[in-house]
């Protein structure tokens, strides 16, 4: 049976007759949770690219020793199963973790939040949507955040918990604004009941990390309050300027700036704990994303649309001057694959003495791109201000300004699972498929 609408669905359904949901977005919930069996056989391992994760920064090639095992097209790694051997060079070398070793079931291990079929996680209250649940499509993501509500909403009218006083109480707070928190926020609105849209950095951030060729909807997405959303070959400016116009004709509450730290129960309500105050809601929907809430560099112009701190597409960095700030893997794997771009000046900027904590492979790599005058490695040195057309940078208790394009910072950050243990949500490793190239043209 559906899990939205109770229809029976006939064998191998795609979308239900009853509601027209598609079922694929239960695909991730539905999946039994399974256990790492290690020397458990399953198969010869080889590597896939997961083409709606993809950048095409072709650091996956150059991490590979088999000649021929991978090559670009186009804006797409592509793996050939024959000559892969398994070893997993790509996978640690891909900045955007795009790759997997899986075996011949096509299948890759994630690790996700138990949730139900309504969302709902194993901490009463609390809903998880969207990419954070374990598949980030925006069809999904939308559906997800709407179904969540719609529970919510038969939740508080049968159990009477809306017509109870209490003073500085809203009935859901929904964190990030995404497809999904936006979709939950939307209907939220739609339904009449008191909510908060938190969001840590600006609206739709997910969206605007997402590479150019992702954004492409084949078929249409219901946004409440909206109607058919339908997105063909366009680039993710347009859905962005789609999205904030339904924001202003709407007027969907969203506050930005807002980072949530914890969520605690308190006897019938959740108090949601942001850095300058405390939220106290009936429901709480998350709708973060997986990418985790980087560390911040804390420097005058920072707050500048130059800086970045998570990389969706490569490709869109040629020609630029670069400053990646770090000295762990992510930075020293963005600067080799931002020095593979066409015309980049790349400049490494790290606080400490050495590059102690990357694996001897990317050591080696950067030694050579250094040598090679492909990346500039500052050492001892930090950002001190951030400028429109330039930085300015303390190396050896000198100033030193660069002209910049765009900063990149790499420095670390908390990871959404942290956060979700923290307040209770219990992970559990699942099997899924993988995304087929169809699936990935519509995500």
């Amino acid at each position: 049976r559906c899990a939205r609408c109770a229809t029976l669905l006939p064998g191998g359904a795609v979308y239900c007759p009853g509601c027209g949901l598609p079922m694929q977005l239960f695909e991730v919930v539905s999946a039994a949770p399974v256990e790492d069996r290690p020397g458990s056989p399953r198969g010869r391992q080889h590597a896939v690219v997961r083409a709606d994760m993809c950048v095409g920064c072709g650091t996956c090639v150059a991490a590979c020793p088999e000649p021929g095992a991978l090559r670009l097209e186009g804006k797409l790694a592509v793996v050939e199963k024959a000559k892969c051997v398994g070893h997993g060079h790509c996978v640690e070398a891909c900045p955007v973790r795009a790759i997997v070793l899986t075996s011949g079931e096509a299948v890759h291990r994630v690790e996700v939040p138990l949730v139900h079929a309504d969302f709902q996680s194993n901490v009463r209250g609390v809903y998880i949507v969207g990419e954070l649940g374990g598949r980030g499509l925006i069809k999904n993501a939308v559906n997800e955040g709407k179904i969540a509500i719609e529970c919510i909403v038969r939740e508080l009218a049968s159990g009477g918990l809306r017509e109870s006083a209490a003073d500085g109480v809203v009935d859901v707070v929904v964190v990030g604004s995404g497809p999904a928190g936006l979709s939950a926020g939307l209907e939220a609105h739609r339904c009449g009941l008191s909510y908060k849209v938190l969001e840590q950095g600006t609206i739709a951030d997910s969206i605007r990390r997402y590479p150019r060729h992702k954004i492409l909807l084949a078929e249409p997405v219901k946004i409440p309050l909206y109607g058919d959303l339908w997105v063909a070959d366009a680039a993710k400016e347009t859905l962005l300027e789609i999205w904030e116009t339904i924001i202003a004709n709407t007027g969907l509450d969203v506050t930005t700036g807002c980072r949530v730290e914890n969520v605690v129960r308190e006897g019938p309500f959740l108090c949601v704990h942001t850095a300058s105050e405390v939220f106290r809601a009936r429901r709480v929907v998350l709708a973060t994303g997986r990418r985790g809430t980087p560390r911040r560099l804390e420097v005058p112009g920072e707050e500048l649309g130059k800086v970045f701190y998570d990389i969706a597409e490569m490709e869109a960095f040629r020609e630029r001057r670069l400053l990646v700030v770090g000295g762990g893997e992510s930075a020293i794997e963005s600067a080799l694959g931002l020095a593979n771009q066409a015309g980049t000046d790349v400049t490494l900027c790290y606080r400490g003495d050495v590059f102690s904590r990357v694996r001897e492979r990317n050591s080696a790599k950067l030694a050579d791109a250094i040598q090679e005058k492909r990346i500039r490695a500052l050492l001892r040195s930090q950002v001190r201000e951030i400028r429109s057309d330039s930085v300015v940078l303390d190396v050896g208790d000198r100033d030193q300004v660069l002209p910049n394009d765009n900063v990149i910072v790499r420095i670390g950050g908390e990871l959404p699972v942290k956060f979700l243990e923290r307040i209770g949500v219990r992970m559990v490793k699942k099997d899924l498929p993988l995304p087929s190239d169809a699936e990935a043209a519509v995500a």
